[in-house]
């Protein structure tokens, strides 16, 4: 028999995150607190940029903005925000989504996997993924209920479970 196995990604789908950037820019559109204070959030190039004319404005947009993330079930490890920077007489925050596994986050995942998970089950690096694979289902569930519980600094999905 075959052995069984599944992908360890980190992928952020782009629809859910423009999705959520919308629903953030018709929120703060009608909220009265962010009246006159030109409050705008929006893509520039690969970046999401958050704009307000005060420091707190602009981490209320964040917080906002990180709700809406939260409700699409986007894990807020895949978004990586700067500081509030002072540009003319706004106040702006930009934020990246990280997708991929680096290559010493995947060494970190495949040495919990070796240490702490079932014998017999091997993981291969493939370039931002990682493949488990065993002879048992189980044991493959096993080590997802494990990643599962473990607080690694960035998301994770399971994919290809075959």
């Amino acid at each position: 028999m075959a052995d069984s196995s599944f992908d360890i990604v980190s992928k952020v789908e782009k629809q859910e995150v423009d999705n959520a950037i919308n629903q953030t820019s018709r929120e703060i559109a009608t909220r009265y607190d962010f009246k006159n204070v030109g409050a705008t959030i929006g893509w520039t190039g690969e970046r999401i940029e958050l704009k307000a004319d005060g420091e707190e404005r602009v981490k209320a947009i964040l917080d906002v903005f990180q709700s809406k993330l939260i409700a699409r079930k986007i894990s807020l490890k895949a978004l990586d925000t700067g500081e509030p920077q002072l540009s003319g007489k706004e106040y702006k925050i930009f934020a990246t989504i990280k997708e991929g596994i680096s290559q010493e986050d995947a060494k970190k995942v495949s040495k919990i996997i070796r240490d702490e998970g079932p014998k017999g089950v091997k993981a291969q690096i493939q370039g931002e993924e990682l493949r488990v694979s065993s002879k048992s289902r189980d044991d493959l569930q096993e080590v997802q209920a494990l990643l599962k519980g473990k607080d690694l600094d960035f998301a994770i999905q399971f994919a290809n479970y075959r």
